[in-house]
């Protein structure tokens, strides 16, 4: 993947979850029911994944900034140098989420979720396709290391 791709794919992901992200708004308070273990339902994160470290006040908010500045920061410059196009795909997967959620929690504090899966009344923490990006960056670089050759042994 050269490096023109990796910011089209970054700016493909970001571009999809606010526009969900903003479509999102319009769904009917009581959800919107689309299989029976997955609905559309709209709500507010305050925090990281699964609503971890919720910002409390402007300190918790701009620590969450920071930290995710430098998250993506640091997988820019992996993806940047990596040899791997897997391994780029899966940088540039989790920089677009990343940004998404950003971007999305820059004017109130609050990341927009509207995914819900479901049963037997066990929820997962609902979720938005920054999240959904994030995951799959993580299982592309899974993948990636999985394919590498086997490490020779010293001998």
């Amino acid at each position: 993947m050269t490096a023109r791709l990796l910011l089209i794919l970054i700016g493909l992901v970001v571009v999809l979850d606010l526009v969900t992200k903003a479509w999102a708004l319009m769904l009917p308070a009581s959800g919107l029911p689309i299989l029976p273990f997955f609905d559309l339902r709209l709500g507010f994160n305050t925090g990281i994944s699964f609503g971890l470290l919720a910002a409390e006040g402007v300190n918790g908010y701009v620590v969450l900034i920071l930290l995710t500045l430098g998250i993506v920061s640091v997988f820019l410059r992996l993806a940047w140098i990596s040899r791997s196009s897997l391994e780029r795909a899966g940088y540039g997967a989790i920089v677009g989420g990343a940004l998404g959620n950003l971007l999305d929690r820059l004017p109130d504090g609050a990341v927009t979720d509207f995914l819900d899966l479901h049963a037997g009344g066990w929820h997962f923490p609902t979720f938005n396709l920054a999240d959904v990006a994030i995951s799959t960056g993580v299982g592309l670089l899974l993948l990636a290391a999985d394919r590498l050759p086997p490490a020779k042994g010293k001998g």
